[in-house]
């Protein structure tokens, strides 16, 4: 092992300007997209009743547990990168780039797929309102819809903001109608009668079906971490990220919980079983017309469709960049940090999400929505969550100086919490899932990545074909909490480690950062 001795250049860095409540925002509009108006039918389903509700408990807990491991590791090492500084950071002593490499193959694939569950979600509402749309003709729109969205983003992208207010209110405004049209038709004797046997809890159904919507609810909590990729434009992120993420997944858990409960107290739960029922595929379009007529629900779902397409388009601008930002940190392939000569946007990175995303459509219109569920979570599980659950112990005996204005509550327990949950989902995915192979199409993409990391190490001259380059630039650098000049946390993201600012890119790009989106949430 060699320390190579080099240390970052001096640059211009992010302005650290997001606060408290821009930063619990950010969390809860990248939460709340189209998965909740899409999965309390699968939730229903897995469980085979009401007693769903575990299940968006359940998932409440995990992203709490798994949140708090973000909160220390983004208030510890708080730049702009997320993921794949956090693993390289925690590994690097004993495999160099490969886990940030492997993090960043990963996420070309869940990034994309998690956005092709919005497009499924988008089909199955405009349904409601083109009643007689075939298979085919809903694959076209599905498909066309994922080419108007990469239009769109085929160009420079002067401020993300304006499309999260845009998510955030029309987000809210749909939730808000939709748990008011609820509650105004409520019945407690539908939403709380359960069938015989739903409580079993010695029996294996009830665990398979626990698993399952384990699953879906830790589908719909993502995004608490959003936040976490911009660890360089974070105002005080030491206090600032633990609390945004808290306070993110708590109003989310009381949201879901509303949104579930006012609409099995409208809605019949067998219905929603029923594939032929528009309780199945649009329930929320279900819950305004039983409630408010048919015109209300027709609006609410034009309201739907808006946030499907937004939370895509926003989710593909941010994740194209997580391998451009991966790219100029010397962490993966050279040809993604390249950038469009015009409009500077990372060119590579938008269009092969852009195909996944297509792909993953199609996947999951000729399969089902939750077994495209299932794929992404397992992909997602096995690099970048259960590693983060070791990156926090690693980091605590191999960097013991390094600066923790955040620790974690309870440790080690969190962590424990965050490691049963994400094994329950991946040991339990091929039950949930017979016929697909979830896992083993996991561990297959892993396997190629690490092929790939091995062809890409050769080129390079890494480790294993050179020294490893052990860096630590975080015990050295300043907190970020405190400006030099004495403005408590406004302070530029200068010095405090890898991605906390725009730094030329392979291409020799002397801007950096084509438009300062931030990374999707993954």
């Amino acid at each position: 092992m060699a320390d190579t001795g080099q240390r970052p250049e001096p640059r211009v860095g992010f302005v650290r300007r997001i606060g408290l409540f821009q930063a619990t925002a950010l969390n809860m509009s990248q939460m709340c997209g189209i998965g909740p108006f899409v999965t309390i039918p699968l939730m229903v389903a897995a469980f085979g009743g009401p007693q769903a509700v575990i299940g968006f408990v359940a998932g409440a807990v995990l992203a709490l547990a798994d949140g708090l491991i973000w909160a220390e590791l983004g208030a510890s090492l708080p730049g702009a990168g997320g993921s794949y500084v956090y693993l390289r950071q925690a590994f690097q002593y004993r495999t160099g780039r490969l886990m940030p490499f492997l993090f960043v193959w990963t996420a070309m694939l869940f990034i994309p797929l998690g956005m092709s569950t919005g497009i499924i979600g988008f089909v199955q509402y405009l349904g409601y309102l083109w009643p007689d749309m075939g298979q085919a003709q809903g694959d076209l729109v599905g498909l066309a819809v994922i080419a108007v969205i990469l239009a769109v983003l085929w160009r420079r992208v002067e401020n993300i903001a304006k499309i999260t207010v845009v998510l955030w209110c029309v987000m809210i405004a749909s939730v808000v109608l939709v748990i008011a049209a609820a509650f105004t038709h409520f019945s407690p004797d539908r939403a709380f009668t359960y069938p015989a046997h739903a409580f079993e809890l010695t029996t294996n159904h009830f665990w398979i079906g626990f698993a399952a919507g384990l699953t879906i609810g830790i589908y719909d909590y993502l995004g608490y971490n959003t936040a976490a990729y911009m660890g360089a434009e974070i105002k005080n992120p030491g206090r600032t990220l633990p609390r945004a993420i808290v306070f993110s997944i708590l109003g989310i858990m009381a949201i879901y919980l509303l949104l579930q409960i006012g609409t099995l107290g409208v809605i019949d739960w067998k219905q929603m079983l029923d594939p032929d029922s528009t309780a199945s595929s649009s329930v929320a379009s279900a819950v305004l017309e039983k409630s408010w007529g048919e015109g209300a629900a027709k609006t609410v779902t034009v309201l739907i469709l808006v946030t499907a397409v937004a939370s895509v388009l926003a989710g593909l601008l941010g994740g194209s960049r997580v391998p451009y930002d991966a790219a100029r940190d010397k962490v993966f392939f050279g040809a993604f940090g390249r950038l469009h000569p015009r409009h500077r946007f990372p060119v590579l990175g938008l269009a092969s999400m852009g195909a996944v995303t297509a792909v993953g459509f199609l996947i999951g219109r000729h399969t089902d929505l939750a077994t495209l569920i299932q794929l992404l979570t397992t992909v997602m599980v096995i690099v970048q969550a259960l590693a983060q659950v070791l990156a926090v112990t690693v980091l605590r005996r191999r960097q013991p100086a390094l600066r923790r204005p955040y620790r974690m509550w309870l440790y080690p327990l969190p962590s424990f919490v965050a490691l049963v949950g994400w094994l329950v989902i991946y040991g339990y995915a091929d039950k949930n899932s017979p016929g697909r192979h979830p896992i083993e199409w996991s561990l297959a993409w892993v396997a190629a990545g690490c092929v790939a990391f091995l062809l890409w190490a050769r080129y390079e001259k890494v480790w294993p074909f050179g020294p490893r380059e052990i860096s630590e630039e975080y015990l050295e650098a300043a907190g970020p909490d405190v400006d030099p000049d004495g403005d408590p946390g406004a302070a530029s993201g200068d010095g405090t480690g890898p991605g906390t600012g725009p730094r030329p890119g392979p291409d020799g790009d002397p801007d950096g950062d084509p438009d300062g989106a931030a990374p999707a949430p993954v």
